[in-house]
């Protein structure tokens, strides 16, 4: 059971401690959360993703791409599809990049894609009548 400090100098010093021992910043993540081949840059690009289900539409967004990721990348979180179709469309060109095929781990479905870049990510899935539920990080 962890002691809790009701002493305020305790309190103080304690914090002041663990300032110049630890210093921890806001993007810190725990080693356990990411994956072991992944870069931290590339926790804080999926740390920002969008979550959405197919179902609801067919084709999501529009968004607009950051500096958090260099890619755009989606993945299926759950439903009872096998995978989905998805593509990139980017608003200024209007079509589809290309179609891959995303099961439930992260796939890049655009690569080197340039900050403020506005686009929609159309679904498909592989059955008709599958439901599926995914993340998009951009």
């Amino acid at each position: 059971m962890a002691k809790i400090l009701t002493h305020p100098a305790a309190a103080a010093a304690l914090l002041a401690a663990l300032a110049v021992s630890a210093p921890v910043t806001a993007s810190a993540v725990p080693a356990s959360a990411a994956p072991a081949n992944s870069s931290s840059a590339a926790t804080s690009c999926y740390g920002g993703a969008v979550t959405v289900n197919y179902g609801d539409a067919a084709e999501f967004g529009p968004y607009t791409t950051t500096s958090r990721c260099a890619d755009i990348n989606l993945r299926m979180v759950s439903g009872d599809a096998e995978f989905v179709w998805a593509c990139v469309k980017f608003t200024r060109v209007g079509a589809c990049n290309y179609w891959t095929q995303v099961g439930r781990s992260w796939k890049t479905i655009a690569t080197d894609v340039k900050d403020g870049s506005k686009f929609t990510v159309p679904l498909g899935v592989d059955l008709e009548g599958s439901s599926a539920r995914v993340q998009i990080a951009f």
